[in-house]
């Protein structure tokens, strides 16, 4: 009786079939457990991080410094950093980066990284003063929140080298890390 009822309305219910889960097997870790692959058809193309670069002297100058305080970023940046062998310092104004770049005597950074975010930073105004006094040995990049399209377009305006939403600033991380941490990376800068 329930039955028809349901018919009559439109709708039909049937107790489900869970013979598919049979097929679901494991992947090998390429289909998240989703079942067999369709012959021809692969999963998404795995993403390896870039090989370590060589581990630095102990008293190596460092080549990237960061403008970021969120810890969630910030932990990401010193881990993947350890992993890639690439000494990050991270800094809090400008007059900070200014002691840490004397030590490093004339060797200017390759990379400064700003979290756009990061208001005690002003990242705004801090870009344009960087570029005039470092020119083109050195790129800067900024991360900020995929929504906010104004403030990128400011970051670009004012001189960032590359503005990036924080997933693909998370993803690209260790590639980043690598071109720019190596001794040889000022003929990689960007232009």
């Amino acid at each position: 009786m329930g039955r028809d009822r349901q018919e009559h309305q439109g709708i039909f219910t049937a107790p489900m079939d869970h013979s598919y889960r049979a097929n679901m097997g494991n992947d090998n870790g390429n289909g998240g457990g989703r079942g067999p692959r369709r012959p021809g058809f692969s999963s998404s193309y795995p993403v390896t991080d870039p090989e370590p670069l060589p581990v630095p002297q102990e008293n190596a100058a460092s080549r990237v410094f960061a403008f970021v305080e969120d810890l969630f970023f910030l932990s990401k940046i010193q881990d993947t950093g350890r992993k890639m062998n690439v000494k990050v310092e991270f800094v809090k104004n400008e007059k900070e980066l200014a002691d840490r770049m004397k030590m490093n005597g004339e060797e200017k950074p390759s990379l400064i990284i700003f979290d756009l975010n990061n208001a005690n930073a002003k990242p705004l105004t801090l870009i344009p003063k960087l570029k005039s006094k470092l020119k083109k040995g050195t790129s800067i990049i900024g991360f900020l929140s995929h929504v906010q399209g104004d403030l990128k377009q400011k970051a670009h305006e004012v001189g960032c080298d590359m503005v990036l939403p924080r997933s693909a600033f998370s993803q690209n991380l260790p590639q980043l890390l690598r071109r720019h941490g190596s001794v040889a990376a000022d003929s990689g800068a960007a232009d």
